[in-house]
């Protein structure tokens, strides 16, 4: 089932999510690579795909998973929770409808 990972940020956390945005994206493409990520990105904390030194209020991620638990043990295992980046993360399953 897919689930949706969607994190805030810790305020003034861009220098540490661009330390562990490498091993951030190695997890991810390691999703990708399963045909298991549905799609992530961050969310600009300015109305721009590249936000400078405004940086980021949060991410997105929906990705397949066995169940909720495994889901949350990934999540909570991220670089950028472990580095502070994400102050808050909630998981939810999701039910992708379109596109079909």
């Amino acid at each position: 089932m897919w689930y949706a990972i969607m994190a805030e940020d810790t305020p003034n956390s861009l220098d540490k999510r661009l330390i562990a945005r490498p091993e951030h994206l190695k997890r991810l493409h390691t999703l990708q690579e399963a045909g298991r990520l549905l799609l992530a990105g961050p969310f600009p904390a300015i109305d721009s795909t590249d936000p400078g030194p405004a940086g980021f209020t949060g991410s997105l991620i929906v990705a397949e998973f066995s169940n909720l638990q495994e889901a949350t043990e990934w999540a909570n295992n991220d670089p950028f929770v472990i580095s502070k980046v994400y102050k808050n993360v909630i998981v939810k399953p999701f039910r992708k409808t379109l596109p079909s």
